[in-house]
């Protein structure tokens, strides 16, 4: 009997120990080892007029002679001062990566910052200058004159694994070195009007402060710096977004040496290849990036690449979905040579472009194209539309010499993402595009379709082309 309680005893200490390994991590020694390297960034930035929008108590502009006047000898109503200049501060988060006192943060941290401080965990405090800022993947480089600062260790984002747990550490709503977990929801997460960034999703609590932070595995290893949060409140609901550390690492390298960043292009407008898509084009699933258009000169066009080439792979790497294109061909040194390979009218091909350069600041002037005399009352096609051929004008104003102008949209068509003012360019059958130039001939083709199929065309709005899918034609 005595034996028996023994080796109950000893099986019961024995699941107790395994039950406390397999529990919650514990972060005390990560964070007792890793906090002194987070430091909080603060920002003041000076601007002009009145803080909170406070209106000027004085029907005068500043720069009316009558202001001065008003403001000198008139009594000012109760907590309605009129500064001209009122200093804005903002807090945010960091971490030193190297003992020189080097320190990465987001580019939104210190944007338009007229002094920087940052502050560390053992109080001391200094003037930071910003070597450079990337507003793309939201890095941002700052020195400071320190030497033997202790730095993080960094990660290979490439190993981390969905549902691993991390911990961020920063100064949410300005509380100093606050630690918050979670785990790893996702990899490669694309944001909208975010290309250059395959993001990091936790569910790390990240709030204002936090940004800039850095987001540790269990290991210590910085994997990620903690930039945005998808929120319906304003404040954390769940989702969390951090920008992978070899990004950020790449970022800054280019920023100490050179002083900015050198991204590759090519010079095509790309969309995500839909299930609809792809049936039009004759891929056997949804993958790669569609090309909508070409710029004259560009890099694609002088390699022979065509609107309604779908980009499969990049030098061997798969393109999973048109959101990997931008980064990957962002990733290339301009000037390399770099082999795509698409499909096209129903085959594989490869092409060898010489990837560009793109511009520090891409701005366009679009150009309207709607505006035109609306033809006389007429049926709608199969498709619901209305249509009707360029005029002379028109067609110097889209900038092609062919194409209808779509006049109304009825039925079908409008639960389709078409516009009155959209242009028909071509329509895709079997892998191949037709260039549409008279209503007769887009009538004809449209004709060959079965009640109930799907047509995909590729239409002109503004100065962007895309293909557009219209499901469940009628049989008129």
């Amino acid at each position: 009997m005595k034996r028996l309680v023994i080796l109950v005893s000893f099986f019961l200490l024995n699941t107790l120990a395994l039950a406390q390994t397999r529990g919650l991590p514990d972060f005390t020694e990560l964070v007792d080892k890793q906090g002194p390297a987070v430091v909080n960034v603060s920002t003041t930035q000076t601007v002009r007029g009145s803080p909170h929008g406070q209106m000027s108590p004085f029907p005068f502009d500043e720069d009316d002679p009558a202001f001065d006047f008003f403001r000198r000898f008139m009594p000012h109503p109760p907590g309605r001062g009129i500064p001209r200049e009122f200093q804005n501060k903002s807090l945010g988060s960091g971490f030193i990566i190297s003992a020189d006192g080097y320190i990465l943060t987001n580019a939104h941290v210190v944007d338009a910052a007229d002094e920087i401080t940052v502050r560390l965990t053992d109080k001391r405090e200094f003037k930071a200058k910003v070597i450079g800022a990337d507003k793309r993947t939201d890095v941002a480089l700052l020195k400071i004159e320190a030497a033997g600062l202790p730095a993080v260790k960094l990660a290979d984002p490439a190993q981390l694994k969905v549902g691993e747990w991390v911990v961020a550490i920063g100064s949410p709503f300005g509380f100093d070195n606050s630690v918050t977990a979670g785990i790893v929801s996702a990899k490669g997460r694309s944001l909208p009007q975010e290309n250059y960034v395959p993001f990091i999703q936790t569910d790390v609590a990240i709030n204002p402060g936090n940004s800039g932070g850095p987001l540790f595995n269990m290991r210590g290893e910085v994997v990620g710096i903690n930039s945005q949060i998808y929120s319906r409140s304003g404040g954390y609901m769940g989702v969390s977004f951090a920008i992978p550390i070899d990004v950020a690492m790449d970022i800054q390298q280019q920023l100490r040496s050179t002083g900015k960043i050198s991204r590759g292009r090519i010079g095509v407008v790309i969309q995500e290849v839909s299930k609809e898509l792809a049936e039009s084009l004759g891929l056997p699933k949804p993958l790669g990036a569609v090309v909508n258009a070409v710029e004259k000169g560009g890099p694609a066009e002088k390699a022979g690449l065509e609107p309604g080439d779908v980009i499969l792979r990049v030098d061997g790497k798969a393109v999973d979905s048109s959101a990997d294109l931008p980064r990957m061909i962002a990733a290339i040194r301009p000037g390399t040579r770099a082999v795509l390979q698409i499909w096209r009218k129903g085959a594989n091909r490869d092409i060898a472009v010489t990837v560009g350069e793109m511009p520090d600041e891409k701005t366009a002037s679009a150009k309207n194209s709607r505006g035109g005399p609306k033809a006389p009352e007429q049926a709608a096609n199969r498709l619901g539309l209305v249509v009707s051929e360029l005029t002379a004008e028109q067609k110097r104003e889209v900038g092609i010499d062919y194409g209808l102008l779509i006049e109304e949209i009825r039925n079908t068509a409008a639960k389709a993402d078409l516009r009155p003012g959209d242009v028909i360019i071509a329509l895709i059958s079997r892998g191949a595009a037709t260039e549409i130039r008279t209503v007769d001939q887009f009538n004809k083709l449209l004709a060959r379709f079965e009640k109930g199929g799907n047509v995909t065309l590729l239409i002109r709005r503004d100065e962007i082309q895309t293909f557009v899918t219209i499901r469940n034609i009628s049989g008129d």
